[in-house]
């Protein structure tokens, strides 16, 4: 099989877990159906009553509203505690809400305003417009608002001749286009500007009041919300916004009229560090303040503890005298309206019984209508809810036959009181039904996407197993199972036609998915019918592997994937990978020593071996040389152990763990406050740069990876430097505090934007660079002297220095080289030690110099995107990850030394703990599993004064958040060439251990090339194996949901966990192909320079 036949092979196992993704989102991720119809004043509610039961019975109480949306104004912001000498910043500074529902509190009430998760801001949008609840699947439409259809409170003012001015967060432009009379949107997505959108509001806020075109102003102010992401709460710069808006809203209320109502509201809270999207109640819990220059609340009524926000919507509508939207599920603030009917009969204000009729009749009818629409709400509570709203008429009608005794009688009439609780209890009961209903799963599609997801594993363990036969094979084995995947795609589209009318594109790629890899099964098992029983030479080993080999590597993935089923478990997920991946490394050890590969064993023959050793091979290794090894791999053990737990340091926290603290190091630069702890922060930041250049540039110069003029190399000795230091500017720039050089604001927004598009520049070219032209070899060709003692060779030495062509010299680099040169001398007559020596630097690393190369590129590119303190973690990365290949690189020279290993042949332990590590420092990079943890900072980094769109924000975020999947995706193909490139030293050690200079044939990854189809192989197996283990953990988490979906946690902790799991999974994928291919572009490179070569020493 060619080598694009590999990642064609490759690819096709990508995108069947894709498919099996697709369908298992299309089954699990809740979508409630949307009812589109309009409510109007001219509806009548309910069969017998005539239009005077509708929505719109007298004059509206207030003629105009004044909306004032404070984006993430948490109800700690809107308390005011006289009692608190030194309050924090963001406490007692919005003094006004708490004085006027103090000194006036028939006038002003503040209240908790409760949010529904998620509490991103569209979703929370919707749901204060519409009065429905958002599902799980809102979450991800927040960087793409698009139009909402349902009835909502802007379409109903719209519609009903109400003019709507609206200026502020431009979201709002997206869901409600062309329904303002006029609109001011001002961009909103750039969390680092805090006054931009507040400050464009004020231009126009009060002289839109003063004026007379505008019935309902609705004004949404994100600098408290910006300040949070940027700053957290507990930031003098939140102090400043929330006196800024105390400021606003006493101008607001100077300008109000008597017919005229104030809404002061947040639309969700933040979390300590300025988070939102979750569901804790730091979150959800926001503010809302009603205020009235007349009267608004009776003074006798107790307030709610808590207002749902969904009931500001039936609220709003009846109060300024427009029909309550028709998808509408909340209930009227009862305070708000009075207890008795008005007195005199007067229609321009509803009673409290009146107001919660309209509200319920609506709610009846529109549960009436979604139950005929859909099918998700359980017909047992439908009929329980219909026998509620049958009472409640009764007891509502019969009251209405016992009128006031008296005019001017302003008592209410006996038993209103309980008609009052019997209307909100079955308002309450309706909105838990659909609360707890509207998981509307589809269980076919979620067990077809499983059993896709589960046989795209055994597929990949299947390729896994016969790679060395795929390999050998000329004929591409992806035809047959492509060709009947079509077919049955295609036969399915047909049948969908035929019967259906339409196609379903899911079910046509479940069909070909599941076809295709049963023809892939049929041939494998006719392969593995025809394989001999002896090892293949040509590739690794066909047979499975027997159950010593698989047995540890498999528990711990078994008990990773296990973990996942448990809430507790994935919470502390962290802690989990760090422990299995330090279990792993303190394994390799001793499972060698188990079996007497560690130490040297005594050369006495008739000498028993140790009763817990197995019977071993005659070692080829002296015991010093595997002594060497062995302490090699016991020091890699140890700085695995020691990076793992330095790494911990750098953790975020979740919500459910209680007093946990999140790192330090999480938050940037500028929200310290101690200059002096700022400035030794930013050393350390700039120290981890610093090294982790140095220690690049310092193995590619040990390998003679720098010797040659190439623009590789030029990348090597320059770029990368260079965009290194612009990355220490900008986080210098990017940590002042703006009161310092209030002068220099203007160089320093250019210097925010110049750095980082700088750095992206120069990596972008780096890469680009290296993969046009991946070769860092120098050759150099010289004439050998006459008193020369030792006869020149050919060799690939790693340096200049001749100590260092001493450490890695590798005699015959290329037999048909050798063989070429040798021959021309001998046609041209020319003495021996006249000869040409040709000196190869760097060509023992030519596969890997390059992939580390383009790693180490991304990871700078993707350190910028973290918080400053973050370098520190991608500097334990670097180390983490070389403990694992020199642990790989020594167990596979011990066991090879004994006949045990197979250097070409990547084992399952390395595989697996590669993917660990990945896991693992997603999370020592504050990251994890939930939505509120998201960088969101990130997706600004060098755009934060441009409106870029939501494609490439979306895209950094997405760097941002799995940089782990992509660094060690990319990078995979080390865990093939880091033995080979470690080889030498085991070479040179038996030298000197008295072996014979002549025997020695290790050539490094020149060995690839002698065996092109073990090469190959190796490739195959290697990818497919890393993308099992990541797509076992993908179908333990996708398990995982679908079996827990009714758990109590499973929006909070399962589906959280899956969804970051799938687009983990994609990452991971999508780079594995890239990392390969890469691997594929240098061969070919190689090939080119070799047949240049050999024709220019021929000549």
């Amino acid at each position: 099989m060619k080598r694009m036949g590999i990642l064609a092979l490759l690819l096709w196992v990508c995108v069947l877990f894709y498919v099996g993704i697709g369908l298992f989102l299309g089954g699990f991720l809740l979508v409630r159906v949307e009812v589109n119809r309009s409510s109007s004043c001219a509806d009548v509610l309910l069969q017998g009553e005539g239009p005077e039961g509708g929505f719109c019975p007298g004059e509206p109480r207030f003629r105009r509203a004044v909306v004032l949306i404070i984006d993430a104004l948490k109800f700690e912001f809107a308390q005011y505690d006289h009692t608190n000498p030194v309050p924090r910043p963001f406490q007692n500074k919005l003094g006004v809400l708490s004085e006027l529902a103090a000194s006036r509190p028939a006038h002003a009430r503040l209240s908790l305003f409760r949010a529904d998760p998620p509490t991103t801001t569209m979703q929370r949008i919707k749901g204060f417009t519409t009065g429905s609840l958002p599902t799980f699947v809102d979450v991800g439409n927040n960087f793409a608002s698009s139009a909402i259809l349902e009835d909502n409170l802007i379409h109903q003012l719209d519609q009903n001749g109400k003019r709507v001015v609206f200026m502020g967060d431009d979201t709002w432009e997206n869901l409600f286009p062309k329904r303002f009379h006029r609109s001011l949107p001002f961009p909103s997505f750039n969390v680092k500007d805090l006054h931009t959108v507040d400050n464009g509001i004020l231009r126009h806020l009060y002289p839109t009041m003063e004026g007379n075109d505008w019935d309902v102003l609705i004004a949404h102010f994100l600098g408290v919300d910006h300040c949070g992401h940027r700053y957290g709460p507990d930031h003098p710069a939140m102090a400043e916004k929330l006196t800024q808006m105390d400021q606003v809203i006493r101008a607001v209320i100077g300008r109000l009229q008597n017919d005229t109502l104030l809404v002061v509201m947040g639309d969700h809270g933040m979390t300590d560090t300025g988070d939102h999207g979750g569901e804790s109640e730091k979150e959800t819990d926001a503010a809302l303040f009603l205020y009235s220059p007349s009267q608004l609340f009776s003074p006798t009524q107790a307030e709610p503890e808590v207002v749902p926000q969904t009931d500001l919507v039936p609220t709003l509508a009846l109060l300024l005298g427009i029909p309550i939207p028709y998808s509408n599920i909340g209930q009227v603030i009862a305070p708000l309206f009075p207890q008795a009917p008005p007195a005199g009969g007067s229609t321009h204000q509803l009673s409290q019984a009146q107001a919660l009729w309209i509200n319920a009749k609506q709610v009846n009818r529109f549960l009436e209508t979604y139950s005929q629409a859909a099918k998700d709400l359980p017909p047992e509570s439908l009929a329980q809810l219909r026998g509620e709203f049958l009472r409640v008429s009764q007891e509502y009608h019969a009251l209405l036959g016992n009128p006031p005794s008296a005019p001017g009688h302003t008592e209410p009439p006996p038993g209103m009181q309980e008609v009052v609780l019997s209307l909100q209890r079955y308002l309450s009961n309706v909105r838990e039904t659909c609360r707890t209903s509207w998981a509307r799963f589809h269980p076919l599609k979620m067990a077809a996407g499983v059993a896709v997801l589960l046989a795209t594993c055994l597929l990949c363990y299947a390729i896994s197993e016969l790679a060395g036969t795929l390999a050998q094979g000329g004929r591409n084995p992806l035809w047959t199972p492509a060709v009947l995947g079509t077919a049955a795609g295609g036969s399915l589209t047909v049948w969908q036609l035929l019967f259906w009318s339409r196609v379903e594109l899911l079910w046509v790629l479940c069909g070909a998915a599941l076809v295709s890899q049963l023809a892939f099964f049929w041939k494998a098992y006719g392969m593995n019918k025809m394989e001999k029983p002896k090892k293949s030479k040509a590739g690794p080993r066909c047979r499975p592997l027997g159950l010593p080999d698989l047995s540890a590597p498999l528990c711990v993935l078994f008990l990773r994937c296990a973990s996942l089923f448990s809430d507790s478990y994935v919470v502390a997920e962290g802690q989990v990978a760090t422990f299995l991946l330090c279990t792993l490394g303190i394994y390799v050890p001793l499972r060698l020593n188990w079996d007497g590969q560690l130490l040297p064993l005594g050369t006495d023959a008739q000498k028993p071996s140790p009763l817990f050793l197995a019977p071993q091979p005659s070692p080829s290794a002296s015991p010093s040389s595997v002594r060497r090894e062995t302490l090699t791999l016991l020091g890699c053990v140890a700085l695995l152990v020691a990076s793992l737990y330095f790494s911990l340091s750098f953790h975020g926290c979740r919500e459910e763990q209680g007093n946990c603290e999140p790192s330090p190091f999480l938050a940037p630069l500028s929200r310290e406050q101690d200059s002096q702890l700022r400035n030794l922060r930013y050393l350390l930041s700039v120290a981890s740069l610093v090294a982790w250049v140095y220690l690049v540039r310092s193995w590619l110069r040990h390998y003679g990876n720098l010797n040659c003029p190439s623009p590789a190399v030029f990348t090597a000795r320059w770029l990368l430097p260079l965009a290194a230091i612009c990355v220490g500017l900008y986080w210098a720039v990017s940590s002042t505090p703006e009161e310092s050089f209030r002068n220099l604001q203007d160089v320093i927004r250019l210097s925010l934007l110049v750095l980082p598009r700088a750095v992206y520049a120069l990596l972008g070219a780096g890469v680009a660079v290296v993969c046009l032209n991946p070769l860092t070899v120098f050759l150099k060709t010289r004439q050998a002297s006459a008193s020369s003692l030792v006869p020149p060779r050919y060799r690939a030495s790693t340096s200049v220095s001749p100590q260092a062509e001493l450490h890695h010299l590798i005699p015959q680099i290329y037999q048909r080289m050798r063989k070429s040169l040798e021959e021309e001398a001998a046609i041209a007559g020319q003495e021996e030690d006249r000869r040409p020596a040709v000196e190869a630097y760097g060509l023992g690393t030519v596969y890997s110099a390059p992939l580390f190369l383009v790693s180490v590129l991304l990871g700078l590119g993707l350190a910028m995107l973290h918080p400053e303190g973050m370098m520190l973690s991608f500097l334990l990365l670097l180390l983490e990850a070389g403990a694992i290949l020199h642990m790989h690189s020594a167990a596979t020279t011990l066991s090879s030394a004994r006949g045990f290993a197979d250097s070409f042949m990547v084992p399952w332990t390395p595989v697996l703990m590669w993917a660990l590590a990945a896991t693992q420092f997603f999370h020592s990079t504050g990251h994890l599993p939930t939505f509120p943890s998201i960088q969101w900072n990130s997706a600004f980094v060098g755009f934060n004064h441009s409106d870029s769109g939501t494609l490439l924000p979306g895209l950094l975020v997405s760097a941002n958040t799995f940089s782990a999947h992509i660094l060690f995706a990319v990078s995979c193909p080390l865990l093939l060439f880091w033995p080979l490139v470690c080889e030498p030293q085991a070479g040179r050690r038996g030298r000197m251990a008295g072996d014979s200079e002549e025997d020695e044939d290790a050539v490094m990854e020149m060995r690839l090339r002698e065996s092109p189809d073990r090469f190959s192989a190796a490739l195959l197996q290697l990818g497919v194996r890393y993308l099992l283990v990541h797509g076992a953990q993908l179908l333990a988490s996708v398990c995982a949901a679908a079996i827990l979906r009714r758990h109590l946690m499973v929006w909070k902790v399962f589906a959280p966990k899956f969804m970051f799991e799938a687009f983990g999974f994609l990452m991971t994928s999508v780079f594995v192909l890239l990392g390969l291919a890469l691997v594929l572009r240098v061969d070919k490179a190689v090939s080119s320079w070799f047949k240049r070569l050999l024709p220019e020493h021929s000549r």
